[in-house]
């Protein structure tokens, strides 16, 4: 399956994290293109709306929120996860990104 960001912003907020963290993320992203929507826990959660939770572990928690549309899965945001609960700040920009892909 093809995965593609929605934006540059999320390649900047990749290219930012630590070296290591980058490697990790990047691992992630490829199982979600080999596996797609049959990837599950640990690494990818459905948390709702048509949005999906892509989970990278380690020193910092990244959390890439994408959704799958024509085939290809797409990455809308990314953040790092300080809270056991996903901050509904995240979660707001993910769905207004999500409404603006429908739209097109």
């Amino acid at each position: 399956m093809e995965v593609v960001f929605l934006d540059e912003q999320i390649e900047l907020f990749i290219a930012e994290l630590e070296k290591f963290t980058i490697a990790k993320v990047l691992r992630t992203i490829d199982l979600l293109e080999c596996f797609g929507n049959k990837l599950g826990m640990p690494h990818s959660k459905n948390i709702g709306h048509k949005l999906f939770e892509l989970r990278t572990r380690g020193k910092q928690e990244i959390r890439l929120l994408y959704t799958f549309n024509n085939n290809k899965a797409i990455i809308l945001h990314g953040f790092i996860k300080k809270s056991q609960k996903t901050p509904q700040k995240e979660l707001s920009v993910a769905q207004q990104k999500l409404l603006s892909l429908d739209n097109i």
